[in-house]
């Protein structure tokens, strides 16, 4: 077995024994211990009662973080003339029609969001094979496909997640910096954690949320007490 670093086996010693946090001591506990030499990002898996094989029990949404992100990102936006003008205008980063799919098809994503305006849907679903694995396919129900491509640009660079279930029940998602004050994190935790909720498919049956845990991109991961994630 590899040997631990220091600064690895000294993070592990601080989380060893603990769990079933309040939402605010799991985050200093997490701030505390953040070693690493950049700004890590504070990352939630929430684990769902849900199998989402099953149409009914597909979870997926949008968040708008309190308190952001702490992460530049980098938008695409598929519109034609006065929309295309509207997206610009917003603070898109890309903005086009066939010429940015045939950008896509190259090989060059360099995009963390794409929009698009419904009419361009037949275009951008040639793009479904790249786009679609990298969870970028422009989608309604996240208010990626949309007129308002003005207010969907801005909602983008201004702190909003999206989330989807993956196979084995699991959401995962960046929350925030580090550097952030313990206050905005830990609201930042529950704004994250109360969009999932509402976002339970007709499908669930039982216990819907079974576990919260956070981290740090580099450190160890501690759970975080259920009754203090969904309080208001």
């Amino acid at each position: 077995m590899a040997k631990l670093g220091k600064r690895t086996a000294a993070a592990r010693a601080a989380f060893e024994g603990k769990a079933n946090l309040s939402v605010e001591d799991a985050v200093k506990l997490i701030k505390s211990a953040a070693a690493a030499k950049f700004d890590e990002t504070l990352e939630i898996a929430m684990n769902l009662g849900v199998d989402p094989r099953h149409a009914d029990q597909m979870v997926r949404g949008v968040v708008q973080l309190p308190n952001g992100t702490g992460k530049t990102v980098r938008v695409a936006v598929f519109a034609r003339a006065a929309k295309a003008d509207e997206a610009k205008a917003a603070g898109a980063d890309i903005v086009g029609a066939e010429d940015l799919m045939e950008t896509i098809q190259s090989g060059k994503i360099e995009f963390d969001r794409c929009i698009a305006t419904p009419d361009m849907m037949p275009l951008v679903g040639r793009l479904g094979k790249i786009l679609g694995p990298r969870n970028l396919m422009p989608n309604p129900k996240v208010g990626t496909v949309t007129m308002d491509v003005a207010n969907a640009v801005k909602a983008a660079k201004g702190g909003e997640v999206q989330f989807k279930v993956e196979k084995a029940g699991v959401i995962h998602g960046g929350i925030g910096k580090v550097s952030f004050t313990e206050e905005a994190l830990a609201q930042n935790v529950r704004a994250f954690v109360e969009a999932v909720s509402k976002a339970k498919p007709t499908g669930a049956k039982g216990t819907y949320l079974k576990k919260v845990s956070l981290s740090s991109t580099m450190g160890p991961g501690v759970t975080v007490d259920l009754s203090s994630a969904t309080a208001n």
